[in-house]
């Protein structure tokens, strides 16, 4: 992928954080895990005394993400990604197929990830709901 290519779409992907209208101030750290036919991204605001994990409800989100990763040339793709947005600057880091431990779940790296960008601070979760408009993040 052309580099000028990489960063419009890194660019957008961070345009696209910063829409978060109830915490757009807060640094952002951005999970993703890509593959074939799947995007999963998981998205935490540092609070300063807490990390909120924020379900990703951006529509555009997905489709940069999978730009960004179905543009890659050469035979080996990242699978997973650390996007963190701080103080308007991005800092990414791919993760390729052969250095993701398969004995660790996703949830595990997930959240070494948020330990390694923002320390070990509480994770709040929101309830789970299937239902986008019953999201409450005020706990």
């Amino acid at each position: 992928m052309a580099s000028d290519e990489t960063e419009r779409l890194l660019d957008e992907i961070g345009r696209l954080l910063g829409q978060d209208r109830d915490c757009p101030r807060h640094d952002t750290l951005l999970y993703a895990e890509l593959d074939h036919d799947m995007i999963g991204e998981s998205i935490f605001k540092d609070l300063d005394d807490r990390v909120l994990y924020r379900r990703p409800v951006i529509p555009d989100l997905p489709y940069a993400l999978h730009d960004l990763w179905k543009a890659q040339t050469g035979t080996e793709r990242w699978m997973e990604m650390e996007y963190l947005l701080r103080d308007g600057r991005f800092e990414v880091v791919y993760f390729h197929p052969d250095a993701i431990d398969p004995d660790t779940d996703l949830v595990e790296r997930r959240a070494r990830s948020g330990l390694r960008h923002f320390g070990p601070m509480p994770i709040i979760y929101p309830p789970w709901t299937c239902e986008p408009h019953e999201l409450d993040y005020d706990q």
